[in-house]
């Protein structure tokens, strides 16, 4: 079944058709990725409206379920021939990302459509992925393991930590990525107590080095973090990385279809509440993953919804002692219909650099 029909299948009763004002969900949707549109979508018919500057580009790559329009003048009077054409009196909008202007904007351009919010709608739609979408968070992953192997014989102790994270990104770019997936964390010393710490213009500290990083393909993202150390870690700090590795290894295990996202992140905040550190891990144990860092569902506390085959989630405990130093593992978890894949590869063992 296309992404068209699960959407038409999952609009409220009531709903006529929906418009689509995100470029996430628009390229979702159609498979074309552009920043200023419509994507209109009625019960009977479906259109892609983009101005002068895509409608070319839109024609050739568009999923053919969708007959492109070009935008001339007014875009509320062509939503409103269009609606002409194909009715709908009772149309869903994304509540969640349009602004209060731009939805203003709709209401008096379309003063005969009452408006229902969409909510989560995308949400759950794009939290199960479609083999062809695994299969692009797979080959983005693969450059970030591919990555890390490669900063290993890179890093030395009068590098910068700008100039890792620098050096992480022109890799995964020569390698295919088509971006970064969110900016670069590459953090040592006392900064990777910072859990989104920001690469500083200073050579590498001694003690833990955090590298956060993804790669992108097709629009589709990967994530991982890999903590090592710049010098012989204390006993203390071995006990630690000890600690974030076996509560990640709990996670991973319980990960499967019908498992509660609640339950897991329990699951090894318990390992690091019975080492002592509880207080020490403050953020959620994972999120989903695909064309942006941050999907559903969400390894958390208050998300006590069940994984289901498709689902692809991060898996990332960490302990940050404040002032001092922290450390992260991060691997991504497909959710399959007989358990769990993990994607990731790059190793995890306690690996000392610059002795």
């Amino acid at each position: 079944m296309s992404r068209l029909s699960n959407l038409l299948i999952a609009l409220p009763e009531k709903a006529d058709g929906i418009l689509v004002t995100s470029p996430i969900n628009q390229r979702y949707l159609t498979g074309f990725n552009y920043s200023d549109g419509y994507v209109l979508v009625t019960r009977g018919a479906s259109y892609l409206l983009a101005d002068s500057r895509y409608y070319e580009a839109a024609k050739n790559s568009c999923s053919s379920e969708f007959e492109v329009v070009l935008i001339e003048g007014d875009r509320n009077v062509l939503l409103r021939s269009l609606l002409v054409k194909s009715p709908a009196a009772y149309l869903c909008y994304e509540d969640r990302s349009i602004t209060c202007a731009g939805f203003e904007g709709l209401r008096k351009g379309l003063p005969d459509v009452e408006f229902i919010p969409c909510g989560g709608l995308f949400t759950e739609l794009r939290a199960v992925k479609e083999r062809c979408e695994t299969d692009k968070i797979i080959a983005a992953q693969r450059i970030a393991d591919a990555c890390f192997n490669h900063v290993l014989n890179y890093i030395r102790r009068d590098i910068t930590e700008r100039q890792l994270a620098l050096e992480i990104e022109l890799f995964m770019r020569k390698n295919g990525s088509e971006g970064v997936a969110f900016d670069i964390i590459a953090v040592s010393g006392q900064a990777s107590s910072l859990p989104h710490g920001v690469p500083r213009d200073i050579p590498l500290e001694s003690g833990p080095l955090t590298m956060d990083f993804g790669a992108v393909i097709g629009g589709y993202r990967s994530d991982m973090t890999r903590t090592v150390f710049i010098g012989e870690p204390s006993d203390e700090i071995r006990n630690i990385y000890e600690t974030v590795l076996a509560a990640q290894t709990t996670a991973l295990s319980l990960i499967k279809p019908g498992a509660k996202c609640s339950d897991i992140d329990a699951a090894a905040r318990k390992v690091i509440d019975d080492a002592g550190y509880g207080k020490n891990f403050g953020h959620s144990l994972g999120h989903g993953v695909g064309l942006e860092i941050h999907e559903a569902p969400r390894l958390a506390h208050n998300d006590s919804s069940q994984l289901v085959p498709g689902n692809v989630v991060t898996v990332e405990p960490g302990i940050y002692l404040e002032g001092r130093f922290g450390v992260r593992i991060e691997d991504m978890a497909h959710v399959t219909e007989g358990g769990m894949e993990n994607l990731t590869r790059a190793p995890k063992d306690l690996l000392v650099l610059c002795r």
